[in-house]
């Protein structure tokens, strides 16, 4: 006999959006149900943002050996210890995979149910032996790794974001298919473990973002010996002497590249399978399941959140999704999406950081729009740190309205932050340039970039003849 259970909140999936959801109704007294299949944390924490950033923490310090001779200090090539890199980035996870535990969850008094999740009809879903009958349901079952379809593909043990983590030693040639973010990130993260890589994109490299910025983070990945195949198309894949080949078509010309090791990074797909979603009237499209802007789904009674819902597939993002989830359905306030602010950070050297438009997204929609570059080589603390790679790119409307801000540069992902907050608090740019910030620090950058918007009319012809009539009077 199944076990009825009867609850407030059902939540399915234990990653992000679905963990902030399920501690957050448990900790205000709802009763809440939390399904998952597989290992708590969900993506980001065991095959995702976590590894992934682990194994570029250890490509950055084993570049900085490599460079250390700028600052007077004798410069050698590392030695690379692949399971020494490898016990790190296991390390980072056990370190974090407490937070996200059974354990932790069970003490905010979370029920936690290990099993596969399915809708039998609009107000129950089955899960192992229990059915769950639920005031709210929160679909939160994130995204997956897509297989891209490559003519041999299949043939060949080729690895994704799910299983490259489980690597000990570092590959002696990665071919990656994919050139955006994660592709880019891990690409030149095993290019400074020693690795050759070649990366092979059908369009252009982080193509979502601005040309202006990504073509420092280009420049910055030749440096380091990334080979870059841009507007090429895979025609096919399989076995060979080193490994692995790859076939591609590049302006007319078919070309082969072998290597030892495959990593596809052609983009993610949103978890539905098995869900039996038709059964509670929950419709979907190409990105996922559809919502509105509370986040509900074709069912009022169900919400979706994170990757599934086919927003931006970020685990901060996630995060939004579950506030916004929370306010609506525990605290009857109404709320609604706002992605004017979203953040988005390539983890690469030098980094790269967007929040709201770009130059062209703004120049596309018309009006006013006035862009503002400011260097890195211009600030004291870059010069002092030898990071003076890269600038702050502020996208400017009427009246001073915050458009969107691009940074490219050390430490961009903390940096941008200033930006995101001032376009979500619809802060205007004079209260940057007002801000007092420390000196010296990379943050002054951003005074000095906002400060830049007045510079035209502060020492224009106008008011230069106020000084010089406000001078007379003593």
């Amino acid at each position: 006999m199944s076990e009825i259970i009867n609850t407030d909140i059902c939540v399915i999936g234990a990653g992000s959006g679905g963990l902030t959801v399920a501690a957050v109704a448990a900790q205000l007294g709802a009763d809440t149900i939390l399904i998952e299949r597989g290992a708590m944390g969900g993506d980001c924490l065991n095959t995702g943002c976590v590894p992934s950033k682990a194994l570029l923490a250890a490509a950055h310090r084993a570049e900085d050996i490599r460079g250390a001779g700028k600052f007077g200090i004798t410069a050698t090539e590392p030695e690379i210890f692949g399971p020494g890199v490898q016990a790190h980035v296991k390390g980072a996870i056990a370190q974090i995979a407490p937070h996200d535990s059974i354990e932790q969850f069970e003490k905010y008094g979370v029920r936690i149910i290990q099993a596969d999740a399915a809708f039998t009809g609009p107000d129950e879903v089955a899960a192992g032996d229990a059915r769950i009958r639920a005031r709210r349901f929160v679909v939160a079952t994130g995204s997956s790794p897509m297989t891209p379809p490559i003519d041999g593909l299949a043939d060949v043990a080729y690895l994704t974001n799910e299983n490259l983590f489980e690597l000990t030693e570092v590959p002696a040639h990665l071919i990656v298919i994919g050139g955006g973010p994660i592709g880019i990130e891990l690409a030149q993260a095993y290019r400074l473990l020693g690795a050759r890589v070649s990366v092979i994109e059908m369009m252009t490299a982080l193509g979502g973002d601005d040309p202006e910025l990504v073509a420092v983070v280009k420049a910055s990945l030749a440096k380091d010996g990334v080979e870059i195949f841009e507007g090429a198309k895979v025609l096919r894949a399989g076995p060979a002497d080193a490994g692995v080949m790859v076939e591609f078509e590049k302006g007319g010309a078919a070309q082969k590249i072998e290597g030892s090791h495959l990593l596809v990074a052609a983009g993610r797909r949103p978890n539905l399978d098995g869900l039996n979603l038709d059964a509670a009237g929950i419709k979907t499209n190409a990105k996922g399941i559809r919502i509105n802007a509370s986040l509900r789904t074709s069912n009022r009674r169900v919400y979706a959140v994170g990757d599934v819902a086919g927003d931006q597939q970020f685990t901060h993002v996630a995060a939004y999704h579950a506030d916004i989830f929370i306010r609506n359905a525990l605290f009857r306030i109404p709320a609604k999406l706002d992605r004017s602010a979203y953040v988005r950070v390539t983890y690469t050297s030098p980094e790269l950081a967007q929040v709201g438009l770009t130059e062209a997204e703004a120049k596309s929609l018309g009006g006013q729009v006035r862009v503002i570059r400011w260097p890195f080589s211009d600030n004291d603390r870059a010069i002092a740190e030898g990071a003076t790679e890269g600038l702050i790119k502020l996208v400017i409307g009427r009246r001073g309205k915050i458009l969107g801000a691009g940074i490219v540069g050390a430490h961009a992902g903390e940096l941008i932050q200033s930006w995101g907050l001032a376009i979500s608090a619809k802060l205007k740019i004079g209260k940057l340039a007002n801000f007092i910030a420390p000196y010296p620090t990379l943050g002054e950058a951003n005074k000095r970039a906002a400060g830049e918007y007045f510079t035209p009319s502060l020492f224009g012809p106008r008011t230069r003849a106020l000084v010089k009539f406000l001078s007379r009077f003593g």
